[in-house]
C-alpha cells in the first residue's frame, strides 16, 4: 500500500511541476518588442572625431665639429669615474637579516627596551612579528644599516645606486608609531 502512495505522490509532483513549467511559457511578447522599437528609435549617440595628429619637424644631425650627443663629454666621464670609485658600494657576502625582507614602510617601531648598556628597538612587520634590533643591524631593502636608536624613532643609513653605477648614500628613519 505505501508503495502506491510514494507513486501517486511521484506522479502528482510530476504533474505539478508540469504545470508550473507550462503556466511560465506565454507567447505574448508585445511588451519586448515594443522595448526594442523603442531603444532603436533613440537618437544615436555622437563620437568626438579624434584630434588632429600635429606633424614633428624632422631634424638631420650633421657632426660639423659638435660634440656627439651620444657620448659622455671628458668631464661627465671624469665624474662617472669618481662617482663609481667612491669605494661606496653594499656587501655582496654578507648574509641578509630577517627584516631586509620588508620595505621600511612596511616596518613599524612600536618600542624600546634597555638591557645593558645596550638599546634594542621592537619592530613589528605586516604580519604582526616582532623583531628586536639594535645599532649595527640591517633592515629594509636597500641596505640600511641602523645607526642610533632612539626613544621614537630608529636612524639608519641606506646604500642606494646613483644611477650612474655606483652608489650613495641616504639617511631615512623610523619612526615610534603609538
Amino acid at each position: 500500500m505505501s508503495g502506491r502512495l510514494v507513486a501517486l505522490a511521484r506522479l502528482l509532483i510530476v504533474v505539478l511541476l508540469a504545470g508550473g513549467v507550462a503556466g511560465c511559457v506565454t507567447r505574448d511578447m508585445n511588451d519586448l518588442e515594443r522595448y526594442v522599437a523603442e531603444v532603436k528609435s533613440r537618437k544615436q549617440g555622437e563620437i568626438e572625431p579624434l584630434p588632429e595628429i600635429k606633424q614633428i619637424e624632422t631634424f638631420a644631425y650633421k657632426e660639423d665639429n659638435r660634440r656627439n650627443p651620444f657620448q659622455p663629454t671628458e668631464q661627465e666621464r671624469t665624474e662617472e669615474q669618481n662617482l663609481q670609485q667612491n669605494g661606496l658600494a653594499p656587501d655582496p657576502n654578507r648574509r641578509k637579516e630577517e627584516l631586509e625582507a620588508y620595505s621600511l614602510d612596511s616596518l613599524r617601531m612600536v618600542g624600546t627596551l634597555k638591557r645593558d648598556e645596550t638599546t634594542w628597538a621592537l619592530v613589528r612587520t605586516k604580519d604582526k612579528t616582532i623583531y628586536r634590533v639594535k645599532a649595527g643591524n640591517y633592515m629594509g631593502h636597500n641596505h640600511g644599516q641602523i645607526t642610533h636608536i632612539g626613544e621614537n624613532d630608529i636612524e639608519l643609513t641606506e646604500i642606494i645606486p646613483n644611477g650612474q653605477g655606483g652608489y650613495r648614500e641616504r639617511q631615512a628613519s623610523l619612526a615610534l608609531k603609538e
